[in-house]
């Protein structure tokens, strides 16, 4: 465990640092330590620790009926590369942060509803710039209509790519 910052900074601001004090460090945070239970509470720790976990569930269910607790508090899990932002949007707050989610949507489905027959070439040659299609995959395709063109793309390259098809005769949708 290391020192506080306040504590190295009190030993560097001493010139003659007494022998104990840097053999324990921690020694002036000793008064800073919970006091010890009391008597009454360390029977109950005692007796709660010799429970079975099914005498504890319902020991669990008991305390809840008895102080009114519907639910139990949402708990989560940090995993490796997790903010706490994220684990805090796990456990409380998590409706709130779907409905954000709703709101704002950032990736979209485009769907090819129905196109004009004569823009046909135009089409599938539009197809195949936005997406890894070959020109027999991106005719069949086409020729599909109603079909998910491409999936996950990004609110502003969604709205370019509807308006550049409707400009050639297709009639495409966000989802």
């Amino acid at each position: 465990m290391r020192p506080p910052l306040s504590l190295l900074l009190r030993l560097l601001s001493l010139r003659n640092p007494s022998p104990s004090l840097l053999s324990n460090p921690f020694a002036s945070f000793s008064s800073l330590a919970p006091p010890p239970p009391s008597p009454r509470v360390a029977a109950l720790v005692d007796e709660i620790s010799s429970l079975t976990l099914l005498e504890a569930a319902d020991l669990t269910e008991a305390l809840r009926a008895r102080l009114g607790v519907d639910q139990m508090p949402a708990m989560a899990i940090l995993t490796p590369g997790m903010s706490p932002a994220g684990a805090a949007a796990a456990v409380g707050g998590g409706d709130a942060a779907a409905e954000e989610k709703k709101e704002e949507k950032t990736a979209f489905d485009l769907k090819l509803e129905s196109f004009d027959a004569a823009a046909k070439i135009k089409i599938i040659k539009e197809v195949r710039t936005f997406t890894d299609l070959g020109l027999k995959e991106a005719k069949e395709l086409v020729e599909k209509a109603p079909a998910v063109l491409k999936k996950g793309v990004a609110k502003e390259e969604a709205e370019k790519i509807v308006e550049k098809m409707k400009d050639i005769g297709a009639k495409v949708v966000l989802e």
